[in-house]
């Protein structure tokens, strides 16, 4: 259903809830492929890439203000997400050794 064809409140709500189950299932999809990517490293400093950093904000930036999302607020979503995944490959790498 599309945002201008609900009728009421409760169909908002649950159109929400169901793009929220639809994102954390794309979040878990992302999150196989970081938990992929420290096995394929070898050092802990490989967890940190800041042109790759940049690269995947800039497309997101470009994303979002194609479909009339605030980039801003892209941005900061997709620093936190990469922020958690450096921070689980460098745990990871260390635990391993």
């Amino acid at each position: 259903m599309k945002p201008q064809d609900c009728r009421d409140m409760n169909e908002v709500r649950a159109e929400i809830d169901r793009l929220d189950a639809s994102l954390i299932d794309l979040l878990a999809e992302r999150w196989g492929y970081v938990d992929r990517a420290w096995q394929l490293k070898s050092d802990p400093a490989e967890a940190t890439v800041p042109w790759r950093i940049q690269e995947v904000i800039d497309k997101v930036k470009t994303r979002a203000d194609e479909k009339g999302v605030p980039s801003s607020l892209a941005e900061a979503l997709w620093r936190q997400i990469i922020g958690w995944g450096i921070q689980h490959e460098e745990q990871k790498m260390r635990e391993r050794g």
